[in-house]
């Protein structure tokens, strides 16, 4: 009798959410992942043919991440000292010459009336480190007389406002031989720079399909990189501008838990670890709705399409505590859903629920 190969150990520098689904998705496949925390002072004993990849560009220096980080099988680890610092992510784009938001460097002597002159009147500061979930940034306005603070000075990408008309992501995946596959681009609602909501796939979307995986794809191909990878872009008519990179699982994939063959987690293992991939089938539409600073209420699953991720955190207000996704092929069922959700919800969930709805066909 054949043996069974046995899968490599996969461990995830960090410990949350994406760390804990990421496990999950292994355990259909018996790959062991092991989510490390990133503040643990205890090294873990890693074997040589042990895969490494993280839930998150930045991270401390401990005694875990230090064994993690160094590790000879860190899949993707040239990719992440350029796309975790913002200047040097952007200016990969314009190497490409891949669309984004004009933007300049902030430098030690940049003056607020340079970012005016070069980028309107309207600015966004982002940190070149850190900064998620709308962290991270400043608006600039030439109207208010804003100038630019001391400790951004150095330590900033200046970045035009964009007047655009919605926000949508493509989530993709490479293997090790360039064999690249994207899921269907996905509609997102931020609120205070947050993720509040996501829909896909939606047929309105599909012409600009082409257009965001060719995007995508000279990113993956030009960094060689190996595994799922989110692209963030403003929709402004019918052209695609690139707004952040995130090289990993990304919260606006959650979607494909209830809504793909193959959901974003397990696509990630698979590249990692050298395991065949496909173009993910699509069972019908998908809302997420990310909960956010809510307390759990077991009711929700009265929802018959209802998926409940809950993550096991103490609940403070605006923090990432779970996610619901509701899944069906008939929209008038998901407006159902979204109806029903909405009675089961804080009030302040009305204005996402009735955008989920509005954005169905």
């Amino acid at each position: 009798m054949k043996e069974s190969v046995a899968m490599p150990k996969v461990w995830v520098l960090g410990a949350g959410q994406l760390g804990a689904m990421l496990r999950h998705a292994g355990m259909p496949l018996a790959i062991d992942v092991l989510p490390v925390p990133l503040d643990s002072t205890q090294a873990p004993t890693l074997g040589a043919t042990d895969i490494v990849t993280p839930e998150i560009e930045h991270w401390p220096d401990s005694a875990a991440t230090r064994a993690l980080s160094t590790h000879s099988r860190f899949i993707n680890h040239p990719v992440f000292a350029r796309l975790a610092d913002r200047l040097t992510q952007k200016s990969l784009l314009d190497e490409l010459g891949l669309a984004t938001a004009p933007w300049c460097p902030v430098t030690a002597s940049t003056l607020a009336t340079d970012l005016y002159a070069t980028l309107g009147e309207r600015v966004l500061l982002k940190r070149r480190m850190g900064g998620y979930d709308g962290k991270g940034q400043y608006w600039l306005r030439r109207a208010d007389g804003d100038e630019i603070p001391a400790d951004w000075h150095a330590a900033a990408i200046a970045e035009s406002a964009i007047d655009f008309d919605e926000e949508v992501s493509l989530v993709g995946m490479r293997d090790r031989d360039g064999n690249c596959f994207f899921y269907p681009l996905t509609l997102n609602l931020h609120t205070s720079g947050i993720l509040a909501a996501s829909v896909a796939p939606l047929a309105r979307l599909a012409p600009l399909q082409s257009q965001a995986e060719a995007m995508l794809r000279s990113l993956l191909d030009s960094m060689d990189y190996v595994g799922v990878m989110a692209m963030e872009c403003f929709r402004v008519d019918d052209r695609l501008l690139i707004n952040e990179l995130a090289p990993r699982v990304h919260n606006s994939g959650h979607w494909t838990q209830a809504g793909a063959s193959v959901s974003q987690f397990e696509a990630h293992l698979r590249a990692i670890c050298g395991l065949p991939l496909a173009t993910p089938a699509v069972r019908g539409t998908t809302v997420m709705i990310n909960l956010l600073g809510t307390e759990r209420n077991d009711q929700w699953l009265s929802i018959p399409e209802c998926e409940l991720y809950w993550y096991g955190k103490a609940v403070r207000p605006g923090r990432k505590v779970g996610h619901i996704n509701l899944c069906t092929t008939s929209p008038d069922d998901l407006r159902r859903s979204l109806g029903a959700l909405t009675r089961l919800l804080p009030d302040h969930y009305g204005e996402v629920l009735s955008w989920a709805a509005d954005s169905l066909p």
